[in-house]
């Protein structure tokens, strides 16, 4: 029994897996025993027995332990993912072995450079149930942890898509689901949405071709599709796409293996993955890149932003980048897979978005999904959250795990010590749609109209009146540079204006801090300056 049992560990890690978590805890030294608890952390004295009303009774509402595992289970599920529901993730890092001088990201600077990843393997269609092996684009999408914040490069297995632009999406989705009557797959929603759209008919050929059902998740590629913007350390832009080639070789089932398989085994793809690294065969894929200068852009012979077309690699040759390894299994699937979120949006300085419409809308898109099934603060997951130091002024929101900002300022502009804004000037345009730029507005004529108001607008009592509200609540400022600034404001609009603001404050005055009297514990109230 024991030779039976050791045969299946070293063949079918994933089998295993419980046998391997028991006798890890049997290794650790402990000096307390595990404890069931409530979601309080109380420890609970049966998991196999209700409290009632007597013997026969019926169940009574203060039984939390019950009510607490009930509720709880009631709610386990979360939305699952309308495209790329069914996958299989796992964790490694990118190793850069060529610096890429066209980009000025840092994960991309120095040789040898090791970021972490995450990544995420999918079929396309089907619900989370469905088998790994049905005849379905794949997705292939990489999480980087870098120093200046997480990358998503969010793909598929091929490089190209079934269509060009994005409003398109929803409708192929729905050709890919079931028929809203029969609550089945059916070949003529998708062979009419095909006939009626040629572009389709590139990806189509991919899909029907050899590559169409890959041999898990190891042995296929993976591609960025899109067309993305690169800018250098110089400012110099350009075009590029992403090439993961595995390491392993592609390899591809036919129809009937596949058929066989999805009987057999419908989370073939899924095991095969997690054996191999629980075996010690890590996976890798190389990086590449292909690189379209403006000018080569503007001249080409295709549409550059066309998702549904390549780049020849005659002309637009494949450049080394890096070697990505994945050699760690998640140690729970839920937490650091189901939840991992991705989005192209998720970009870092030297990375940009191209005109290319499905890109564009997958910004939006993406976000908007995980916002759905994980909540406003997915990012803050463990899984999610960057490595990089996160500061901004988001707060509050469904399932707020972090500190939230503590005590600073939640609102930007501020002078009470905030973060700040890197301003970095964009001096390069797009070839296509032209200069993409942030255009800063607050300079802009802002007193003449509101000069107008006051002078000729008010009579003399109005101006009172409003000079009056003005410094009744400027007088509540206990910062004089602030109320400097909020004085000036109003000179800028008119000397007599600002002047007859600053008559009327009193003296700024101490507000003395918070503390509790020693007889209560009651908390004292602060002096308010008054007029």
């Amino acid at each position: 029994m024991t030779n039976f049992i050791s045969s299946i560990k070293d063949d079918n890690p994933a089998a295993s897996q419980l046998l391997d978590y028991k006798q890890n805890e049997a290794d650790q030294p402990s000096t307390t025993p595990t404890i069931t608890t409530t979601s309080q952390g109380a420890p609970i004295d049966s998991l196999t027995s209700s409290m009632t009303a007597g013997p026969n009774g019926p169940i009574v509402l203060q039984d939390f332990t019950l009510l607490d595992h009930l509720s709880h289970f009631d709610r386990e599920r979360i939305p699952e993912r309308v495209v790329h529901a069914k996958g299989a993730g796992a964790l490694g890092y990118f190793e850069l072995t060529h610096a890429q001088p066209h980009c000025r990201a840092s994960l991309f600077q120095h040789v040898g450079q090791r970021t972490p990843v995450t990544v995420r393997f999918s079929t396309v269609g089907g619900e989370s149930g469905s088998a790994d092996t049905a005849r379905d684009p794949r997705g292939f999408a990489v999480k980087f942890y870098t120093d200046q914040g997480n990358w998503d490069l969010v793909g598929n297995n091929t490089p190209i898509f079934f269509i060009r632009d994005p409003i398109l999406f929803p409708s192929f989705i729905h050709t890919q689901k079931r028929n809203p009557q029969t609550h089945l797959p059916d070949a003529n929603m998708f062979w009419d949405f095909i006939s009626l759209r040629p572009e389709t008919v590139h990806q189509v050929s991919f899909l029907f071709g050899d590559r169409g059902i890959p041999d898990g998740y190891r042995c296929m590629n993976g591609y960025g599709s899109h067309t993305f913007k690169n800018v250098g350390s110089d400012g110099t832009p350009c075009y590029v796409k992403y090439h993961w080639k595995t390491d392993q070789g592609i390899r591809n089932l036919t129809a009937d293996q596949a058929q066989a398989l999805s009987a057999s085994d419908p989370n073939y793809a899924i095991r095969d993955l997690y054996n191999a690294i629980a075996q010690g065969n890590y996976p890798s894929w190389t990086l590449y890149v292909q690189i379209m200068s403006y000018q080569q852009a503007q001249v080409a012979s295709f549409n550059p932003f066309d998702l549904t077309k390549i780049w020849p690699q005659a002309q637009y040759p494949l450049c080394p980048v890096g070697r990505m390894v994945l050699n760690q299994n998640p140690t729970n699937y839920f937490a650091q897979i189901e939840q991992l979120a991705f989005s192209p949006s998720h970009m870092v300085p030297g990375i940009e978005p191209s005109p290319d419409k499905m890109l564009q809308a997958r910004l939006f898109s993406y976000p908007d999904t995980h916002r759905h099934r994980l909540g406003a603060n997915y990012a803050n997951l463990p899984i999610n959250r960057a490595r990089a130091s996160v500061q901004n002024y988001q707060r509050d929101g469904p399932m707020q795990t972090t500190d939230n900002g503590g005590g600073a300022p939640h609102y930007f502009p501020n002078s009470f010590g905030g973060p700040s804004v890197t301003r970095e000037a964009v001096e390069h345009g797009d070839s296509v749609t032209g200069q993409v730029a942030r255009v800063e507005t607050g300079d802009e004529d802002n007193f003449s109209q509101c000069r107008v108001f006051y002078r000729r607008v008010l009579d003399e009592a109005a101006r009172e009146r409003l000079t009056d509200n003005l410094a009744q609540h400027i007088a509540q400022v206990t910062d004089p540079a602030v109320r400097e600034r909020a004085l000036a404001l109003f000179t800028n609009v008119d000397r007599d204006y600002g002047a007859a603001i600053a008559r009327k404050l009193p003296p700024i005055r101490q507000v003395r801090a918070v503390s509790l009297t020693e007889e209560t514990g009651v908390a004292k109230c602060p002096y308010r300056s008054r007029l």
